[in-house]
Order: structure tokens, then sequence, then C-alpha cells
């Protein structure tokens, strides 16, 4: 069963997320901001301006998640005018960048992160990820730019929204297997195995 807005403030008053806004926001300060907050069933989280990444090419290397070579992501400037502060993402690119709030999910949920229509319709994709049952920490947040212009993502704002799935407790939750994404801190996290 997905999870509606008054179980979403419940939890989030225990701990769940934080920070935690209690509505959609659209407005800070009377500047229009790509919404996030609390919805009917869901939670949109903001991108940090902490911390994103770009990949780049390296002439004679190829990306491997079994022995990812940093220097495959180079750190992007975070850019600031009158719409907000904002990193570019080029044209035909991917990149990485993490959550501002920090989640801790409980041993019956299973979280679903999915795409924000606004950024969906400049050609931004947003990995689906999970965050599974007690799993905790920053998201790291996955990005490709599949337009052929260079398009702003905004620090501060509304991401990704979050969709809480709830069952039954499993037997071996994230937290007991030891996932090697357990704790991420508040900047990217790099492929692990």
């Amino acid at each position: 069963m997905i999870k509606n807005d008054i179980w979403i403030t419940e939890m989030a008053q225990k701990g769940m997320i934080s920070p935690f806004e209690p509505q959609l926001v659209r407005r800070v300060e009377q500047l229009p901001v790509i919404s996030y907050g609390l919805s009917s069933f869901g939670y949109d989280i903001r991108l940090s301006p902490v911390d994103f990444r770009i990949f780049r090419h390296i002439p004679g290397t190829v990306v491997d998640p079994k022995n990812f070579n940093p220097e495959n992501l180079q750190p992007t400037k975070l850019y600031i005018d009158a719409n907000g502060s904002y990193f570019i993402l080029p044209a035909h690119s991917y990149g990485l960048g993490v959550a501002l709030e920090r989640l801790e999910i409980p041993n019956n949920i299973t979280v679903l992160c999915i795409g924000k229509s606004s950024y969906a319709r400049c050609g931004i994709i947003a990995n689906i990820t999970p965050a599974e049952a007690a799993w905790r920490g920053y998201l790291t947040l996955e990005l490709s730019n599949a337009s052929s212009a260079d398009c702003r993502i905004y620090a501060n704002e509304g991401i990704v929204q979050l969709l809480f799935l709830e069952g039954e407790p499993c037997a071996v939750n994230y937290e007991a297997r030891q996932g090697k994404y357990q704790d991420q801190p508040a900047a990217v996290t790099l492929a692990r195995i």
C-alpha cells in the first residue's frame, strides 16, 4: 500500500525525514521554486547545494562500477542569480547530486525515488532509485540530461518525489544485512561493491 500525507507527517515527526516541510512549497520569499515538501501520497525532496558532480570522459578509460575512478566525476560550480542557486547539467550528460533531507526508513517500508515532471519536461531523467527497509542517510541522486541543451538543476528546490510503499516487515532489512550504502553522508557517494 502506498502511504499518504497523514502517515508521512506522523513518521517525519519520528525522524523519518529531516528537515521536514509539512506542506508543498511553491514559493520562497515571492520567488517561484520547483515544489518540495509534503504532497498527497509522497514527499518531494530537495537537491543539496553542497555537492554536484558531472561525468567526464577520460580518454582511454571506461567507467567501472567495480573499480570506480573518482576522477571520472568532476565537481561543478554552484551558480546564483535572481532565480536561485543552480548547477548546470550539460546536454547529453549525466550527473550525481545529493539530497538535502536525511532519511531514516522504517522496517516495513520501501521508498521509490522518481523524477519530477518539471524536470522531465526539460529532458532531465532521474533514475528510479529505491531506499530499502531500515536504510538511512542522504540519497545520492542520479540525473541524466537527455536533451540537446544544457539545463539548470536548482539547489534547495524539489528534485525528486519519494513514494512510500508498505509491506510486511522483512526477515533481513538493509541495516541487518549491512548494506553498502547505509549512513550515506550529505555528499555524493560513489559506486561501491
